[in-house]
């Protein structure tokens, strides 16, 4: 089948990162503007927006450091060995940490300015380390090692400690303070079954932090953890996961967002009145708060289904927003983009299983459906701008986006219910979706489709193989084929972390093989495309290739792109051009009206 010549839609652009200038009159953000993610600088005073980084890789992050310095991280085409690095005014990059074959993890920098610390599984390629790294010297000290996965947060305002994080899986960690001279770490967090402590900040006096945690609740709630004695008081919970904490530099407000079913709500505290204020933003994601200096002003990005990403900005006297960018918006999708009505439909077990229905305008008889499934698993279908959806939505088509069981967002319990050998139970919910399309959703029986990234993938083939007589047609992006190959040649401290999620291959391998999508390639019907980025540190090229193989020994109809410059996630936009012209053709062609 072909897949080019069309050109479907407007393409959004990432903005991420949002930093004040110490004065306040500028902001510094990453963006892929340009091709692929740089700096970009937006001059507050007079709006003028320029480019002010010109590396030949990705940026990942950028951070100012107290002197004026900035540093950023980049990886090499998307394999997320990350490099740090100073980037100084004239372009110059002085590179810090320059060892291409490990992974850096920035931890931040010293309240003078002199050091920075960072974490690398440089001894290990399972276990990651910390180290603290002089900016005037270079001169690099690695100051804890263990047999685990260890990150640096942050320093203590006294300069003597690390606030250091220890990762036991994706949804359970321990915060603790690594004293840097004696090289001991008094571990703060001490907890029985799961908890997760996200967003740390400490206060003026440095004897408390105030924090994000799901400790002995469904879900994360704002507390405060006393240093000395390790109690928690909690300050703000309800019966949403709060997301994004971050506080201003007088150490008196905090800003976060709530998750309301996968919308955000804007949330301010004062903490010497303890007032409590929200704002207004339309339906959407907010993430990446940052107050600015003068205390004034909130920055934020803001992502929604009529508002591609962009900075906004919120005054902190008058609670009004306003956009700062615009890279994405286009006054001739304005009126074309769609929102989606959240439902929710029973599974096979009465279980309520959330989801995100979209509609297209004026829509006339049956509907062709593309059922879209998130990555993760712990992880969250939200309404954010998806270009190749309202693609989708602009040419006839519904789209569904569900949050099955295994999600996040609806509490810990729910988050649970796909593990280890639960896993299918999360497929079948897909089954039972298909059905309420049909009954409610106004389905063609004959036009539904599947896509999906990372675990998103492995969820398509996983149903395509299973349940192949529901399905017309399915997109693969970054996908796992076999659960038992992926925990073989994932990154080996990603393999640990991943275990208590998907079992091990020595305890669970047969139950691995009973429902690995590869052992039944022969059962798949619909025709698939598969994509995928030959630099995935994550999911292994493999695992695709595996795939595509089988199908086309089989001569069943298969399209395969290849990225040789791409990693997890496609970031260069001629590539994000090539997969979404791709992904339209193919569904037009096998379910289009």
């Amino acid at each position: 089948m072909e897949v080019t010549g069309i050109k479907p839609f407007s393409l959004e652009f990432s903005v991420k990162n949002p930093i004040y200038h110490s004065d306040g009159q500028k902001l510094s953000f990453i963006s892929d503007f340009s091709g692929f993610p740089q700096i970009w600088e937006l001059d507050l005073i007079v709006g003028q927006l320029a480019q002010t980084s010109f590396t030949k890789e990705n940026i990942i992050f950028v951070n100012y450091i107290k002197g004026g310095q900035i540093l950023i991280g980049m990886d090499a085409s998307g394999n997320e060995r990350i490099q740090l690095y100073l980037l100084k005014f004239n372009g110059q990059l002085i590179p810090l940490t320059n060892s291409p074959d490990h992974i850096h993890q920035y931890g931040g920098s010293s309240p003078d300015g002199k050091w920075i610390a960072w974490s690398s599984n440089r001894r290990h390629p399972a276990f990651f380390d910390l180290y603290i790294q002089n900016l005037e010297t270079l001169a690099i000290h690695q100051v804890f090692s263990a047999n685990g996965v260890y990150s640096s947060i942050q320093w203590s305002p006294d300069g003597k400690s690390l606030l250091i994080r220890k990762t036991n899986s994706q949804v359970d960690n321990d915060l603790g303070l690594l004293h840097l001279e004696t090289g001991n770490v008094n571990w703060l967090t001490d907890h029985f079954g799961e908890a997760s402590f996200k967003n740390p900040h400490f206060n003026k006096k440095g004897d408390h932090l105030y924090l994000l945690t799901n400790k002995d609740r469904e879900f994360f709630g704002l507390a405060s953890l006393d240093l000395s004695t390790k109690d928690f008081t909690w300050l703000e919970m309800g019966e949403w996961d709060y997301e994004g904490l971050t506080m201003n530099k007088d150490k008196n407000m905090l800003a976060f967002s709530i998750n309301e079913g996968g919308i955000s709500r804007g949330v301010l505290v004062e903490l010497q009145t303890t007032a409590v204020y929200t704002w207004e933003t339309p339906m959407g994601v907010i993430s990446d708060l940052e107050f600015s200096p003068g205390n004034q002003k909130l920055a934020f990005v803001f992502n929604g289904p009529l508002h591609p990403p962009d900075i906004w900005e919120l005054n902190l006297r008058t609670l009004r927003t306003k956009r700062l960018t615009n890279f994405s918006r286009s006054q001739i999708l304005d009126n074309q983009l769609i929102e989606p009505i959240p439902i929710s439909f029973k599974s096979f077990d009465s279980l309520p299983i959330p989801a995100f229905f979209y509609k297209p305008r004026n829509p006339s008889g049956k509907l062709p459906i593309i059922v879209y499934i998130h990555g993760g698993p712990e992880s969250q279908s939200r309404p954010v701008y998806n270009p190749i959806l309202q693609y989708f939505l602009r040419h006839g088509y519904a789209v569904c986006a569900p949050n099955v069981r295994g999600s996040t967002g609806f509490g810990k319990t729910y988050t649970h219910l796909d593990d280890v050998r639960k896993r299918m139970d999360a497929v079948k919910d897909l089954v039972s979706l298909v059905e309420w399309l049909k009954t409610e959703g106004n389905a063609d029986p004959g036009k539904i489709a599947i896509m999906g990234g990372s675990y998103g993938g492995f969820m398509v083939l996983a149903a395509i193989t299973h349940f192949p007589n529901l399905w017309a047609a399915a997109i693969d992006i970054v996908g796992i084929s076999s659960i038992r190959n992926y925990l073989e040649t994932t990154s080996p401290w990603r393999r640990k972390i991943r275990e208590p999620e998907y079992g091990t291959i020595e305890k669970d391998g047969v139950y691995f093989d009973n429902i690995d999508p590869l052992n039944y390639a022969d059962k798949i019907l619909c025709p698939l495309m598969v994509a995928h980025g030959a630099n995935d540190p994550r999911v292994p090229i493999e695992e695709s290739e595996r795939m595509v193989k089988k199908l086309k020994e089989r001569h069943h109809p298969v399209t395969y792109l290849r990225f040789e410059d791409e990693g997890h996630s496609f970031s260069k936009l001629k590539n994000k051009l090539i997969a979404y012209t791709a992904m339209a053709k193919f569904i037009n062609y096998y379910i289009g009206k």
